[in-house]
């Protein structure tokens, strides 16, 4: 801390409190203005902000572009069901201050009817025009792209492109043509990641290996981490992924790769509105985003859905069919949160929180240690004070000059 003359102030003193995360928490955004009354869409909207910094957006392309020519990115646009238009969610991030993120540019589950899937020349070149429109309209305003999406899985019918051997590396190709500069990231299911691990001979790891071996510009990896298991195998089916000890076995064998890694969708079931089974939710959170947050590694954590009742593969509000039968999320169906709503809210607002008071040593030098983020900093000093803000950023050498 220096006066206008460069002299180190003495006996100032500087408060440092902590606005926001450098470390990215967040959930799916598709149910934005999807609800069946106004006081839900207004309540969705208050809560997201409250308990996200990032957002996962819809691009899926079937729903994106159901009719050929025509990709719903108008806020306007026709509505489909989980899938608010893309300018709707980007408005809704940029008025607070929440990092908009892709999902997903390839994705073998989400191709068009009217898409050519038997000849791979015809797929390529309309996944190609889809990636340019894409990225022309947001490559400014989207920084994270997830390219791939599960392609370890394999389907009773599939597209002639997906059983490419290349594929990966042309999805990847393809991404960086209309995307440079930008973080392209690869994602794969939870089962094929946390409980089936053979260290670096795992099939991700691997595919991951070869993809970068091939020039593939893969710059993040994310990691979906579903619960998806009926409540009457959750102790046998769960054991691996809550075991402290392998969780950082599997991080630290993917941090061989020197890249960011992202948990890119959560599911923890409470499996009923009783008050014990959301509290064991709410803990299982804690423990969970606690593991992840300490590995040095890993940049961001986003849940799925915030909402029971509303997930996908089941009828509106039906608790017993498709992901709704978990209850995974952080609200009730009327929109009443859980605990395990509150529980990512103190983590990230209290505990992993900065707020420190310092004084200058005999060189105007004040020091403090504080997560990540943005903050702003108030100097007092004979009757005068100011305030300015500094960004804590991972790998950099964190040291600024205040002039009062």
């Amino acid at each position: 801390i220096l006066d206008k003359n460069g002299i180190p102030v003495q006996g100032a003193t500087v408060i440092a409190e902590q606005k926001s995360h450098e470390f990215k928490y967040g959930a799916n955004i598709f149910m934005l203005d999807e609800f069946e009354t106004e006081e839900k869409n207004q309540l969705y909207r208050r809560y997201f902000k409250d308990v996200c910094n990032i957002a996962t957006l819809p691009f899926y392309w079937k729903d994106l572009e159901p009719e050929k020519g025509k990709p719903r990115f108008d806020k306007n646009s026709p509505r489909v069901y989980r899938r608010p238009a893309i300018d709707l969610c980007m408005e809704y991030c940029a008025e607070n201050n929440i990092t908009p993120k892709e999902h997903c540019l390839v994705y073998e589950l989400w191709i068009p009817e009217w898409a050519n899937t038997e000849n791979v020349d015809a797929l390529k070149s309309a996944y190609e025009k889809r990636i340019a429109e894409i990225a022309e309209r947001y490559r400014d305003k989207i920084s994270d792209w997830e390219v791939t999406n599960e392609t370890l899985f394999f389907y009773d019918k599939t597209s002639a492109l997906y059983l490419e051997p290349d594929l990966i590396e042309w999805a990847f190709k393809s991404a960086e043509k209309y995307l440079p500069n930008k973080n392209l990231i690869i994602n794969e299911a939870h089962c094929n990641i946390w409980n089936v691990f053979n260290e670096n001979r795992s099939a991700y790891y691997m595919q991951i290996e070869r993809a970068l071996s091939k020039g593939s510009k893969i710059d993040k990896i994310g990691m979906q981490f579903h619960m998806f298991y009926p409540r009457e195998d959750e102790a046998k089916e769960t054991k691996l992924f809550y075991n402290p000890k392998h969780l950082y076995r599997v991080l630290e064998r993917y941090d061989d790769f020197k890249k960011p890694i992202q948990l890119t969708e959560v599911t923890i079931p409470a499996y009923s509105m009783n008050e014990e089974d959301e509290m064991v939710q709410a803990e299982l959170i804690r423990y969970l985003y606690s593991i992840w947050f300490s590995h040095g590694s890993v940049e961001a954590i986003q849940y799925w859905n915030l909402v029971d009742g509303y997930a996908a593969f089941a009828p509106l509000g039906d608790m017993t069919a498709g992901e709704n039968y978990y209850h995974g999320g952080l609200f009730r169906f009327d929109m009443t949160p859980k605990p395990a709503y509150h529980t990512i809210r103190d983590l990230f607002e209290k505990e992993w929180h900065t707020s420190e008071t310092c004084l200058h040593d005999q060189d105007g030098i004040a020091e403090f240690n504080g997560f990540y983020g943005k903050y702003e900093v108030t100097v007092r000093s004979d009757d005068q004070e100011i305030k300015t803000y500094i960004n804590l950023e991972r790998n950099e050498e964190n040291s600024f000059l205040i002039q009062v």
